[in-house]
Formats: structure tokens, sequence, C-alpha cells
């Protein structure tokens, strides 16, 4: 990497972790963010109270822009990909979507009732999970066409992420063969999120207690892990959005697009 280069990244970092962390200062107080570009220029305290305030929530918020920036990083490289599925997305609209998902998957469904000799079991896995795939990606499709931010984060993103982790899990009930490796790293990831993730919080025996990891049950445990990864990638782009926001020009297209399918 040449010296230009590098200072190219120093010079693109340094401008995020002074984005983030003026976004945390906005919190609490006005024209921070951006304000240098403004005629009224930044806030700054005048009384020493406000001074003191300042400097301890500038000071908190330091390791917080040292966690929130890698979280940021993998935001725009989910922005990158996304942003492709989005562009193809608003070209074909709704209709278009569920044809190219109908056309994928039935050209697999297909494929294994003629050629795949799995037999029935095999068909109708492949056919359900089909199906599954399809339904989630419209729905995918309709709450990021309708909504705002926020309905593209709750609900776009999380039905997305179930239109790839559901199928196979789906296809597991009509499937011995796809069963056998579906449901059995099913129990062996339900171990891991109820020794890591729920026995600190004290939520474990409750889980054990209340809930037998059979039949639908893994259904329903795929799609509780869908969401929750939905929204963890939904908040990263919403993060990378504020770090490294998008050009007005692309924004506006995006938007007059989404406009167009309404």
């Amino acid at each position: 990497m040449s010296t230009e280069q590098r200072d190219g990244v120093v010079d693109g970092v340094r401008l995020d972790v002074q984005r983030l962390h003026e976004t945390w200062m906005e919190l609490l107080f006005p024209r921070q963010r951006g304000a240098q570009h403004s005629v009224l220029g930044k806030w700054k305290p005048s009384t020493t109270g406000d001074k003191v305030k300042y400097r301890v929530w500038g000071a908190l918020g330091v390791p917080l822009v040292a966690v929130l920036y890698p979280l940021m990083l993998f935001g725009v490289v989910v922005r990158f990909y996304s942003r492709r599925f989005d562009s193809l997305a608003t070209r074909i609209g709704l209709g278009g979507t569920i044809l190219v998902m109908t056309v994928i998957w039935g050209a697999l469904t297909a494929l294994v009732r003629f050629y795949g000799g799995f037999g029935q079991p095999g068909f109708l896995a492949v056919l359900v999970a089909s199906i599954t795939a399809v339904v989630s990606s419209a729905l995918a499709f309709i709450f990021w066409a309708k909504g705002g931010r926020a309905t593209t984060v709750l609900l776009a993103y999380p039905f997305g992420v179930t239109a790839i982790l559901l199928p196979p899990v789906v296809a597991a009930f009509y499937s011995d063969a796809v069963g056998a490796i579906v449901f059995t790293q099913s129990r062996q990831i339900a171990i891991v999120l109820l020794n890591q993730v729920f026995e600190p919080i004290g939520l474990k025996q409750l889980l054990r207690d209340r809930f037998e990891l059979q039949g639908i049950a893994f259904a329903l445990m795929w799609f509780g892990i869908a969401v929750p990864v939905g929204w963890l990638l939904g908040l990263v782009v919403t993060l990378a959005n504020l770090t490294r926001p998008r050009d007005d020009e692309e924004q506006k297209n995006e938007d007059g697009a989404k406009a167009s399918n309404d």
C-alpha cells in the first residue's frame, strides 16, 4: 500500500470515528454532527455545569465508539451486498421478485422430482421449502418497499433472513435424509444458545422446562434466530448509513424507485 493510500485509509477511519462520536454527542447536545460546515458552527458549552456534562458525555462515548466501529464496518459490507438485491428488486418489483424466486425454486423442485432420485419425500421436502422461501421473500419485499427505515429493520430484514434459514428446516420435516442433518445441527446450536446466551441471563432452565425441541419447535427456533439476525443486519446497515451516508442522488433514485412500486 502506497503512502497516499495509507493516508487515505487513515483519513477515512478518522472521519468515521468523528461522525460516530458526534452522533453520540448530539443525543444530548445540539449542533454536534457536521456542525463545522454550518453557519452557526458546533455548539460549545458556556457554563461550568455544561462543560462538565459535555466532557463526561464525550468520555463515555469513546469506548462506545470503539465497540460500534467494527459493527459499522460490517454494516458497510452488508449494505454493499443488500444494495445489489435492492437494485434488482426495485427494477423487477413484487411480481418480478415472486416470479424469479418461483422460477429458481421451481426449477430445483422439478429437478428433484424428475432427476434427483429422492422419491416422494424428497420432492415434498423441496416443494414445501420452495413455498416457504417464496412467501418469505415476498413479505421481505413488501415491507422493504412500503415501509420506512423502522419497518425495513423490524420486518423486511427478518423475513429476508427467514427466506434463507427456514426452507431447509421445513424440508427436514418431509425428508429423513435432510432431517438427520438439520435436526442434529439444530440441537447442537440450541445447546450452545442455552449455555452461552440464555444461562447467563437466567432463562436456560425456564426454556428447558417449557419447551421441547421436536416437531414444529425446530421451525420456531430458526424463525426465532432469523428475527434477531435480521434486526442485527438492519441495525448495522443503519449505523453504516449514519456514519457513511449515501449521496443525495443515490437516495433520491432509491426513494423514487420505491414510490413507483406503490
